[in-house]
């Protein structure tokens, strides 16, 4: 624990490592209150791209935990911040929400439905036939396709809902054409953000609840992970990968416990 407690910068997954739904984890509070008073930068990511920072840090006050908008990055941020640095100016078509239209456009990236460089999906809740038709006519002129994130499904309050990888797959198939993921686990978005940490990689410890996206993400962004139980992965499905984290814990709570040891 001496060696997580040593580090300068966090990145920290969200869903399952600070909260279930609209709960905060147990010992989540005194984590933020810990790395807050011993200086640590720390940073929250998040795969969807549905909430902008503001929004998200909303939700967290909501939930009684007071973090500044500035703590955020989210799938939409990394996406825009992909474009930018393949093609500065261009154009996309989105299948969206708000949020990633907005993080596209703080990168001057406009909305185009006529013959844009890209088409763009994230999760929303206003797919539609007329929006794949569209979206598979424009690929089919040649823009390219990008997901704000690959995971297929997603969980809330009342069960499973489809996320990008499924809104995607049918363009996908009609088109021939594979899209590019930005999100977890393409390490790129775990090195995004440590570069709004400021912290070198030995300095960085990546906390994540899923093996299979935040784990993988951290080895490959050559960052120490640690896996909190407090998500989907228990320690019995650790074994199951032909990969291990750096550190298994129960949840960020501990943290805190080894540090006033």
């Amino acid at each position: 624990m001496k060696n997580i407690i040593n580090k300068s910068g966090f990145i920290c997954d969200m869903d399952g490592v600070i909260y279930h739904g609209n709960k905060i984890l147990d010992g989540v509070a005194e984590f933020v209150n810990w790395m807050l008073a011993e200086g640590k930068s720390f940073i929250f990511l998040t795969n969807s791209p549905e909430k902008t920072p503001h929004e998200l840090s909303m939700k967290l006050e909501r939930m009684g935990l007071s973090v500044s908008a500035d703590h955020f990055y989210t799938s939409a941020m990394a996406t825009a911040e992909f474009l930018d640095s393949q093609a500065p100016g261009c154009t996309a078509y989105v299948i969206g929400e708000a949020a990633l239209s907005k993080a596209l456009y703080d990168r001057k990236i406009y909305m185009n439905d006529v013959n844009p460089d890209y088409v763009v999906v994230g999760e929303t809740r206003t797919y539609s036939f007329e929006k794949i038709e569209k979206a598979i006519s424009l690929i089919n002129a040649g823009a390219k396709l990008i997901g704000a994130n690959p995971d297929t499904v997603g969980v809330t309050e009342t069960g499973i809902m489809p996320a990008t990888g499924s809104l995607v797959a049918p363009i996908e198939i009609a088109t021939g054409k594979k899209a590019y993921f930005v999100g977890k686990p393409n390490p790129l978005m775990i090195r995004h953000g440590q570069r709004l940490l400021g912290c070198t990689s030995k300095d960085t410890a990546f906390i994540g609840d899923r093996m299979d996206t935040d784990i993988i993400a951290g080895i490959e962004a050559n960052i120490d992970t640690v896996l909190v139980l407090s998500g989907v992965t228990a320690r019995e499905d650790i074994g199951l990968f032909p990969y291990r984290p750096k550190y298994v814990i129960d949840g960020v709570g501990e943290i805190v416990k080894a540090a006033k040891e």
